[in-house]
Parts: structure tokens; sequence; C-alpha cells
């Protein structure tokens, strides 16, 4: 360009000549304008070209910037995809962590499955941002939900003492409960299973329901134990707990336990034993001392408990047999006619039957045979005295001689209203009888009744219980025997002066009711209650229960 200008200037440069100078170089001025506007076109030619290169320069730019990122990229997959290549074995295995734990879950191998759970752990550590790993990590930790429940389930089954310890074992490692959450645990386990066990037994017969209750018990239950301290220790640790951290008494955890399930155990006794035993409380006595004594080789014995329910139902027992005995004599006296026994007979001529009275037993008064109504109402006391006598605690002298006093008044009411409603037609034979009767009822039956309260409950052993002399044992009131006169009161004024008068002086002190040797030769381990046996066949006598034999109660030695 320089130089065509230069060849332009050239040409329109002046010439000196010797002819018309402008005429001369005419053609040279215009061929310089031509010269002149053509190079201003190429200039701005130039710069509009000029002007679009800076303009596309940025775009141009920023081409290139993406060209080399995107060559960054692929270079970094490159080498990422030859380093995944290279590694490929290693990301595999981890990838398969999810699907190996829940196999070694699902076929029980607990030691793998916890080395996994340690390993994704230290994974989740260092590389807890990448999803990948996170979602290892959550597939792991619901496999790690699947083992517990699966180790608390073998907990709710009958497991042996070495898999617990192995079972406890696992959940320690797995670090999920306290150690205080974790006896929680396994107690709550444990007496689920019992709880099953006990639910199975049939409920039918409360005399089964609540011995099978006992034998399950004191098998399991002494089991549960022995397992809860073979894996658990209550001695104090070794080291303090940190300020401010709350603590909690884990030995009071077990203990509070215990506690629930004899709690629940004289429950279900009370509720059985009030269903209905039969005459097998004796035996039942037996098996839950022995059952309490099982547990007091773990520092758990209850007995001292049993003896409050079985007081209960023996007193109860016994208050709702004589309840029916003064029932039952009430309905005699109603249709009781006083009748002379040996005109009932026919003859007096006919050989008396005499009972044989085996050795340790105590016989009743043979005269009660000439009124059935007492006969049978005396039957009756024994009944309930033999069924007493099964389970008879010391404690019970003091009720069962209110609940027969009460009876006696009960009875004393009901024969003076036969009294009062037959008095007016009464004749002097029968009159004369039914003074024998009340005699025979106040001098008889009821020193006899209070000869067998003695064989219940000894005069010594009450003595004893209470820590006093036998000679003091009066002063305590009526334990073990019936004040007659509160008896004999109410029918003072039926008896003659003279037989009364001799009542009161022969019977009232009643020394045989407090002294220890009133009954010498029945001692209370050998002595039976024997019932009245009729001494002939009493075919006009329907008031003593014709239709059912008398009872016939073996002595306690048999």
């Amino acid at each position: 360009m320089k130089g065509s200008w230069r060849r332009c200037s050239g040409i329109a440069s002046p010439r000196p000549s010797g002819g018309n100078g402008p005429t001369w170089d005419y053609k040279t001025f215009i061929r310089g304008a031509e010269c002149t506007e053509r190079i201003h076109r190429l200039f701005g030619d130039v710069e509009t070209s000029v002007g679009r290169l800076l303009d596309r320069l940025p775009s141009f730019q920023q081409s290139c910037r993406n060209f080399v990122k995107e060559a960054e990229e692929i270079s970094s997959n490159r080498r990422m995809n030859t380093l995944t290549l290279n590694r490929h074995t290693e990301i595999l295995e981890i990838l398969e962590i999810p699907q190996l734990m829940d196999t070694c879950v699902r076929n029980s191998y607990y030691e793998e499955a916890l080395e996994l759970a340690a390993y994704v752990r230290r994974l989740e550590k260092k590389y807890s941002s990448i999803p990948v790993i996170q979602g290892i990590v959550n597939e792991v930790r619901q496999s790690m939900q699947l083992m517990l429940s699966q180790l608390i389930q073998q907990l709710r089954t009958n497991i042996q003492l070495p898999a617990c310890l192995r079972v406890i074992g696992f959940l320690r490692r797995m670090d999920i409960f306290t150690e205080a959450e974790l006896r929680v645990k396994f107690l709550q386990a444990r007496d689920a299973w019992l709880r099953s066990i006990l639910t199975a037994i049939p409920n039918d017969d409360p005399y089964f329901h609540i011995t099978k209750t006992i034998e399950a018990c004191r098998v399991h239950l002494f089991d549960i134990i022995t397992q809860y301290r073979a894996i658990f220790s209550d001695e104090d640790p070794l080291l303090s707990p940190a300020m401010g951290e709350h603590t909690v008494n884990e030995s009071a955890i077990f203990h509070g336990w215990v506690l629930q399930k004899v709690s629940q155990f004289l429950q279900v006794l009370e509720t059985d034993l009030h269903r209905g035993i039969g005459g097998r409380l004796d035996s039942l006595l037996g098996q839950c001392m022995y059952f309490g004594l099982s547990f007091s080789r773990v520092g758990a014995d209850f007995r001292g408990q049993l003896a409050p329910v079985f007081q209960q139902v023996a007193i109860s027992t016994f208050q709702k047999a004589i309840q029916e005995a003064v029932e039952k004599f009430q309905d005699e006296m109603n249709s009781y006619t006083l009748i002379l026994a040996p005109a009932i007979l026919g003859s007096s001529n006919l050989p008396a039957a005499v009972p044989v009275t085996q050795p340790g037993t105590l016989q009743p008064p043979m005269v009660l045979l000439d009124f059935p109504p007492l006969a049978c109402f005396l039957n009756n006391i024994l009944v309930a005295f033999n069924d007493l006598r099964l389970c008879c605690p010391i404690a019970l002298a003091q009720d069962v001689t209110g609940v027969l006093e009460d009876a006696l008044a009960k009875v004393t009411r009901v024969i003076l209203g036969f009294h009062r409603a037959e008095e007016a037609a009464f004749t002097n034979g029968e009159r004369e009888l039914f003074i024998q009767f009340c005699t025979v009822f106040l001098e008889d039956l009821v020193p006899y009744l209070n000869r067998c309260l003695q064989v219940l409950f000894p005069p010594a052993q009450i003595a004893q219980t209470l820590g006093i002399p036998p000679t003091q044992l009066s002063k305590y009131g009526n334990l073990g025997h019936v004040n007659i006169s509160i008896v004999q009161e109410p029918l003072a004024f039926i008896l003659p002066k003279k037989e009364m008068v001799f009542c009161l002086e022969e019977r009232e002190p009643g020394p045989e009711l407090t002294a220890p040797a009133a009954a010498p030769e029945l001692p209370a381990e050998e002595s039976s209650l024997e019932p009245i046996t009729p001494a002939f066949p009493a075919e006009g006598q329907e008031q003593v229960e014709s239709g059912e034999p008398l009872p016939d109660v073996p002595s306690e030695s048999a």
C-alpha cells in the first residue's frame, strides 16, 4: 500500500516541462484522485473487517475456553474410567456390601455381619458426601435392624444359657442399647416367652391350672434369673460417672422385674384359690412353699407372702361350710318333730352297733344320735374341721373361733324360734325331750366342739406362738375355744334351774378349754375328727339326711 501510494505520488507529482503545465498532468491528477478514493474505500473495508473481527473475538475466546474445559473433562473422565477399570474388583465388592450383609443376616452369620457393619461405618466417616456410599449405609442399616429383630426374637424362645450369652454379645457389639436398656430388653423378651407358656396352660380346672403355673414359674423363672445373673453383673462400676451424667440403678431393674413376677403369681394363685380347688389346699400349699424355697437360692424367697393368701382362702372356705351347716340345721328344724328315739326305732331291744374307735381319733358324743338335727349339724361342722385341718395356720385360731361362735349363736336362735313356734303345742313328753335337746346341745355338742378346736389349735402351740406361758392364755380372750356362757345364756330360761346351776358350775369355767392336758391322748398331729355314725338304720328319721351317707373322714396320720 505504501508502494502504491508512492507510485501514485510519483505520477501526480508535477514535472517541469516547457509547455502548458496543467494540461500535461491532467490524467495524473485524475488517477491520483481515483487512487485516493480507492485507498479510502480499502481502509474502510479494513476497518469494517477489523471491527467484525474484534466483535467475534470474545465468543471465539469463550469457545476456546469451553473447548479446553471439555477437553479437560474428557481427559478426567478418561482417567476416571481408567482408574475404575483398574479398581473394578474393589468397587464391585463395595457395591455388593448391602446384598452380602442381607445374606449374612438372613443366614444367621452375625459375626460376619458385624464386621461388614463396622467397615461400612468407617466408609461413612471418610466418604459421607458420596451418594453411593450413603445408599450403601442406608441399606446396611436396614439389614442391621433386621438382625436386631432376629436376635430379640431368639430371646423370646426356649433359649439356653450359651445361646443367651452369644445373643447378648452380638447386641452389645451392635452398640444400639445402653447397658440399662439392654437389661430391660432382655427381661422383656424373656418375660414374653414366659407369658406365652403360662397362657397356653388350660384354665378350665383351677387346681390343674395353678399347679401347672407353679411348675412352669418355678422352672422357667429360675432359668431366666440364672441367665440374667450369668450375663449381667450387679457389681458397682470401677469408674464413677462424670459430673452431671444421669446414672441408672441397673440392679433395681432386675429386682423390680422379679417383684413384678412374684406379684403376678400371687394374683393368679389368689384367683384360682377363690375359684375353688376342693380339698387339696394342703397339697397346693406344699407346692407353693417348695416354689418359694427354690427362689431363696436367688434371694427372692416369697414364702412369707403366701401365708395371708392361704389364710384368707382357708377361713373363707370354713365360713362357707359353717354357713351351709347352719342353713341345713335350720331346714331340718323346720320339719323336725320331737319323738322319742325308741318309739321311732320300734323296739329298744335291738343291739346297738357301737362304732369302733380307731386310735388317734376324737369320738363324738353318741347321745347326739337321739336328736338328728344336732347329729347332722355336728357332722357338717366336722367335715368343715377336717377340711380346715389340711391347711390350718395357727393365726386362724381367733377367726375360726369367732366363726364357730357366730354359728352357734345362729343355731341358738333357730332353737329358740322352734321353741316359740311349738311351745304352745308341746306335751309333757315333748317338753321333756326339748329340754334334753337343749341340754345335749349345751353339755355335749358345744364342749365337744371345744375339744375339736383344741385338736386344731393346741393351747400349748398358741401360747408358744404368743410367747406367753400356757397358764396366761385365758387373759387373751377366747383363743381356740368357744365361750360356752354366751351360748348358754339365751337358753337359760328353758333349762331347769338345777341343771343350769350344774352347767354353770361344771361347764362354764371349762378348764379343759385352755389347759393343754385336757386331751393328752389326742395329739394334734395324730388326731382326727370323726363324724357321728348312726347306730341302727333310721327308717323314720328323714331329718338325718337319709339319702346321703355321713362322711368318713380318715385320720390325719393315715
